[in-house]
């Protein structure tokens, strides 16, 4: 876990709850994009990049999700999801997510999002703000 830790820096713990998991008896496949999302949203909202949105009308859109699934995890457990950065540009970015079981001390699930800035007022891409540029390099595993 001390590895993980050293390489995400902005993580998000959450506790598997029993009704997450299918006939199989293992964590749905779609419930990892709901992990990706609550992460996603934790990291944006530690990067103070939520206010940015109410105050400009301008925020994230997903255009792309893709997951891959190592280790199937069931209940109970708790995972912890950390995120990095790459490929900023102007406008867009890529997130990506590990998934990491405490119970299994592994890293179970991966997974990614092509990030696109559009601005809701006006209904047509944005930049990122130089605020926000900043930020995501400073969590970039470029």
């Amino acid at each position: 876990m001390q590895s993980f830790i050293e390489q995400h820096p902005i993580r998000t713990k959450i506790n598997v709850a029993w009704g997450e998991m299918d006939a199989l008896q293992h964590v749905n496949n779609v419930v990892y994009f709901r992990y990706f999302e609550t992460a996603r949203i934790d990291f944006f909202t530690q990067l103070g990049f939520l206010k940015d949105l109410q105050a400009t009308g301008v925020g994230p859109v997903i255009s792309e999700n893709n997951a891959r699934y190592k280790r199937p995890v069931t209940f109970p457990d708790s995972v912890h999801v950390g995120v990095t950065i790459s490929d900023i540009e102007k406008d867009r970015f890529m997130m990506h997510y590990t998934v990491f079981s405490e119970s299994q001390k592994a890293v179970t699930t991966v997974g990614s999002s092509h990030v696109v800035m559009f601005n809701f007022t006006t209904g047509k891409k944005a930049e990122l703000s130089d605020e926000l540029l900043a930020a995501l390099k400073a969590h970039s595993n470029d």
